[in-house]
């Protein structure tokens, strides 16, 4: 397969350690240039990725000859300059929050139908180690049928608290964990939601309560300010449960560390024995060794499907539904009340 030639748009943290390393160690990729306006950020580029371009628009990107972009920026531009890369015929890959609300992200994904050109929204999570051996644990009917699905992105850091660019712990934190729960337990027919308001207006505490169709229920919760964060994962059923606990899946820890899958290899997305997870029947269990990690494998997918090669990793749409509980639980926590979808 011909590589695929890549940009990546902004170079914040996201762009910086989580996507510009994915994108360098993709085989299937060319990582092709950065577009960021910031001085600081082109010497940090220059520093870090040499003789990597640097372009001052989307448009000098494709101009370059650009095929895709990964798109990394404030939560606010992610709509925008999705669709004027879309529009510039690049196919695109978004940072999550997809959009700001569901209207928004279905604009987006008629847009690239329309254009005919790949998009999706970029939720490596799924890829999780800890996830993926959920999913492992209920594909194989070990846990029989799921009843609640429990599931925490906790951290305490009061201070700054979320980051603005995020657009709050709902949104941010939100978009991951109820994209999870609707991959694990299909559609939501209601939710009911809480949270906490700073100052600055941002959300940094909150609490999701997901009822599914075929009658499972998601507990949720995100926040900044939790000084004792509660089990990764606790997934009930009618046969037994399974509990992990924290730290979180230690792919994001590697990147910060400066390690990626290049230079770990087959040792990827390994998380040792004493962060695996228990299989439990009241006092009675049994360790589940944790499945690899695999953020390494979403850039592939979707340099592939560029070259018409199979789908895209996260079908958009499947970003609309998570932005329309997300929608449904900014109301619920402002009214008080809960939402039926």
């Amino acid at each position: 397969m011909d590589l695929v030639r890549f940009g990546l748009v902004g170079y914040g943290f996201g762009g910086r350690y989580f996507h510009a390393p994915l994108l360098a160690a993709a085989e299937e990729v060319d990582l092709f240039g950065v577009v960021t306006t910031s001085a600081e950020r082109r010497a940090q580029v220059a520093a870090e990725h040499p003789g990597l371009r640097t372009f001052g628009s989307l448009e000098e990107l494709a101009e370059a000859g650009a095929e895709a972009v990964a798109i990394s920026t404030p939560a606010d531009t992610h709509t925008p300059l999705s669709e004027q890369a879309l529009g510039l015929d690049l196919a695109v890959v978004c940072d999550k929050p997809f959009a700001l609300d569901a209207p928004a992200a279905s604009g987006t994904v008629r847009l690239a139908a329309a254009r005919r050109l790949p998009l999706a929204p970029y939720q490596n999570r799924r890829w999780d180690s800890d996830f993926r051996t959920v999913r492992a644990l209920v594909d194989a009917g070990r846990l029989g049928t799921v009843t609640r699905f429990e599931s925490r992105f906790e951290r305490f850091e009061p201070e700054p608290g979320p980051p603005a660019a995020g657009g709050g712990t709902l949104l941010d934190f939100g978009s991951h964990l109820v994209d999870q729960a609707l991959v694990l337990l299909g559609p939501a027919t209601s939710v009911y939601a809480e949270w906490r308001l700073r100052e600055s207006g941002l959300d940094d505490d909150v609490f999701v309560a997901l009822t599914h169709a075929h009658g499972a229920r998601s507990h949720l919760w995100g926040s900044w300010s939790q000084g004792a964060p509660g089990d990764r994962f606790r997934v009930s059923g009618t046969e037994g449960g399974y509990v992990v606990g924290g730290p979180m899946d230690g792919q994001e820890a590697a990147l910060l560390a400066g390690q990626t899958p290049a230079t770990l290899g087959e040792g990827w997305g390994g998380e040792p024995q004493g962060r695996w997870g228990r299989l439990r029947r009241g006092d009675e269990g049994v360790v589940v060794p944790t499945e690899r990690g695999r953020w390494d494998t979403f850039y592939p997918a979707f340099a592939a499907a560029v070259r018409g090669q199979g789908p895209v990793p996260v079908d958009p749409r499947e970003a609309v539904a998570t932005a329309t509980v997300l929608d449904a639980a900014r109301r619920s926590a402002t009214e008080g009340v809960v939402v039926d979808l």
